[in-house]
Order: structure tokens, then C-alpha cells, then sequence
């Protein structure tokens, strides 16, 4: 078991400048410019509440999408400091740097158990290059630095694991349940079967885990534009469907790994096809061998789905990990919503991967109570769950 230096450590907290990395890489809107999903932000309070109450100086760091260092207008934090402030119930001080001496002259001025927010780490391309310089500048604000932010543990950032050569480290509240609630699925002594459900668009996040469980999973359940490669892979024609042409053989050479036992990596058998995708488009539902010509897989169809969960019924534990179908609309969501019922009513150890997961299960309304955890990391939980070491979690290891 990981055991990591958390907060309840921190030998003095009253009075000193912490360095908090938390994730707050939230969905917003793009028409209304407001926040879709804060389960990250919400995820984050405990710890934000312990550091502030045993009056900390309290500085929040965050990214915010892809600006890739460049500043963007619609990727400020202020929205997400704004709702931070409503859900707190104490005033957060907002700045519009990172780094600098408008930065240090806010926080040279800061009360004990007040909180601020520096602006979008990752206006800064140092940020994810790890770069000295920017490292120690941003460690120069603080006395400790605290991580929080399971979703970017795998990444070797200057905010996630560079501050920690400068500063004295600790794991915040989230980070470390995040840990408690996965590491038994590193284990043997999991409850069997075992399976695991995959979607969303990319096969390339899926490989490792997928590979790292050939001989550990008992099923894997396969949807989203992920199925697409597989089915065309194994020699459909999947149309004007999102398919990653370039990796096709890494889907036949998995494909191959589990053909040991035939029903160990499970493809649709039906799918929903449409021409448009949006919440008026028409749509069929269609073996996925009568899939031709401008057709697009946007789902998994029902029969497939029924397949799926009579798996998921005798399975002992559940890992699923991206969207089975194009769920930012509506037409595309039944294979997930049925997924997801079943899962919700069957009392298995149940674990949902991921932001894009987790904004699937919110969007469909389905209580997050059903599930036994619901993690706050896509990659970051893939990654932990493959057995490789995190550069944000190496950092406060004991």
C-alpha cells in the first residue's frame, strides 16, 4: 500500500504561506461561459477548509484546459474562483498573474486563513515543461506546498511535482482517498470477476491499462470511438466513424492477447448510427456488420448494452472508464445511461475513471452514491492503475 505525507503532518500550519495545487480543469460552456460539472471543485473543500481553518495563508494553484502558454481570455480562473467563493462562503482573492511582483505583494499582505488564486498555471508554457527557473519562482510564494490534484498526479509539472524540490510536501485530503479507494484494485485479493469497461475516443490512453490487465481482467466491455478501431480492426467497416486508422494493428495485437479465452474482450454487436451530430439528429440502430457508406457510430445499441450488463451483473468488480457513446448529446446517451443503471443497482465494488466518466454519470442524472468511487482523474487514475509510479504522488511518498 502507498503511503504518502498528508496534511494531518504538517508539523505547523498557523501563520505560513501553503502552496496549494488543486485541479479545478472543470467543463465549462462554451456558448454561456459557465461551469457544467464542479465535482472537482466540490472534491477539493475539504482540504481547502482544513488548510484555511488551522489558518494557513492559502494560495491556490489550477490549470485551466489547453492555452498551451499562451493567455486566453475564456481559460481565466475568475469563474472558477468566483464559484469557489460562493461554495466556501469566504471571500477569494483572485489575481491575474502567476507569477511576479503584483503576486508578492498580494500575499506579503495576506491574513492568516485568507485564501487568494493565482490565474492559469498553463499561461505559462514553463509550467508543463518543468522549467527551473519558473519552479523556483513559484516555489518562492509559499513555505509548504501541498498537492490535491489526483488529476494531474501524472504529470511531471513545476506545480505538481518540481515545487516539491524546494518545498517541504504534503498530500491533500482528496489525493489521498483517491489512493486509499484504488490501491486494493492493485492487489489479487479484488472481488471476482473482474471487469473492465472502456470508451471514449482514444485508444492510445486505453493501451497500457488494457495490456497491463490481459492476464488480470476477466472481461473488457468496449465502446465509444475506442470500439470503432477495434471493430475495424477486426475487419468492419465502421464508415465516416471517428477510428484511429493509424493504430489498428496495437487493436489486433490486443485482440490476439485476449483470443486465449474468446469472451474476454467483448466489441458491440450492434451499434447507433447517424448522419449529423447533434440533439435533433435521426438515427438507426444497426448490426455493426451493416455499417457502410457516411454512416457514423455514435453509440452502442441495445443489444449490445444488454450484453454488456449481463457481465457487469455477475461481476464481483467494475472499472469503467470513458463514455460508451457521444453523451454531450442526447440521441447518443441510452448505452451509457443503461450501463450505468446497471452498474448503479448492482452491488459490486464499482470504480468510475475519470472527469469525462464522472460528466457522463452528472449529466445522466444517476446518484454518485450508487458507485463505490467515483475518481477525480481520467489519465492520472489509467496511469495509477497500471502500476506505474506518478510523478505527483512520488513526491509525497514516505
Amino acid at each position: 500500500m502507498i503511503q504518502i505525507r498528508t496534511i494531518s503532518k504538517i508539523p505547523e500550519i498557523k501563520g505560513k504561506k501553503v502552496l496549494l495545487r488543486v485541479d479545478f480543469n472543470v467543463p465549462i460552456s462554451k456558448e454561456t461561459g459557465e461551469i457544467q460539472d464542479d465535482t472537482r471543485i466540490v472534491e477539493a473543500l475539504n482540504t481547502i477548509n482544513y488548510l484555511r481553518l488551522k489558518g494557513a495563508k492559502l494560495i491556490i494553484m489550477s490549470h485551466l484546459g489547453r492555452p498551451d502558454g499562451e493567455v486566453k481570455e475564456e481559460l481565466r480562473l475568475t469563474k472558477i474562483a468566483q464559484h469557489l467563493e460562493k461554495l466556501l462562503e469566504v471571500k477569494v482573492k483572485k489575481l491575474d498573474q502567476v507569477i511576479g511582483n503584483e503576486v508578492k505583494k498580494a500575499i506579503s499582505e495576506m491574513k492568516d486563513g485568507e485564501i487568494i488564486m493565482l490565474e492559469n498555471l498553463r499561461f505559462h508554457s514553463e509550467e508543463e515543461k518543468c522549467e527551473e527557473n519558473f519552479t523556483k519562482e513559484l516555489a518562492n510564494l509559499g513555505e509548504i506546498f501541498v498537492n490535491d490534484a489526483f488529476g494531474t498526479a501524472h504529470r511531471k509539472h513545476s506545480s505538481t511535482a518540481g515545487i516539491a524540490n524546494y518545498l517541504p510536501a504534503y498530500g491533500g485530503l482528496l489525493i489521498d482517498k483517491e489512493i486509499r479507494e484504488l490501491a486494493p484494485l492493485l492487489t489479487e485479493s479484488i472481488a471476482r470477476p473482474l471487469t473492465m469497461i472502456f470508451g471514449g475516443s482514444k485508444i492510445d490512453t486505453k493501451i497500457g491499462i488494457i495490456k497491463n490487465f490481459i492476464n488480470k481482467a476477466d472481461y473488457f466491455l468496449i465502446g465509444g470511438g475506442l470500439a470503432n478501431t477495434f471493430l475495424n480492426a477486426a475487419g468492419y467497416n465502421t464508415g465516416q466513424s471517428l477510428c484511429e486508422k493509424e493504430k489498428l494493428h496495437i487493436a489486433q495485437e490486443i485482440m490476439l492477447e485476449c483470443e486465449k479465452n474468446r469472451e474476454k474482450l467483448i466489441l458491440p454487436k450492434d451499434v447507433v448510427v447517424a448522419g449529423e451530430v447533434n440533439d435533433e439528429a435521426e438515427t438507426a440502430t444497426v448490426p455493426v456488420q451493416d455499417v457502410l457508406g457516411d454512416m457514423k457510430i455514435l453509440d452502442i445499441g441495445r443489444l449490445t448494452a444488454d450484453r454488456y450488463c449481463e457481465v457487469i451483473q455477475k461481476s464481483g468488480t467494475v472499472i469503467w472508464n470513458g463514455p460508451l457513446g457521444v453523451t454531450e448529446y442526447k440521441p447518443f446517451q441510452n448505452g451509457s445511461r443503461m450501463i450505468a443503471d446497471c452498474l448503479a443497482n448492482h452491488p459490486c465494488t464499482s470504480i468510475i475513471g475519470g472527469g469525462d466518466t464522472a460528466d457522463c454519470i452528472k449529466k445522466l442524472n444517476i446518484p454518485v452514491k450508487a458507485f463505490t468511487h467515483i475518481s477525480t482523474g481520467g489519465g492520472a487514475c489509467i496511469e495509477f492503475l497500471e502500476g506505474k509510479s506518478l510523478p505527483g504522488i512520488e513526491i509525497l511518498e514516505k
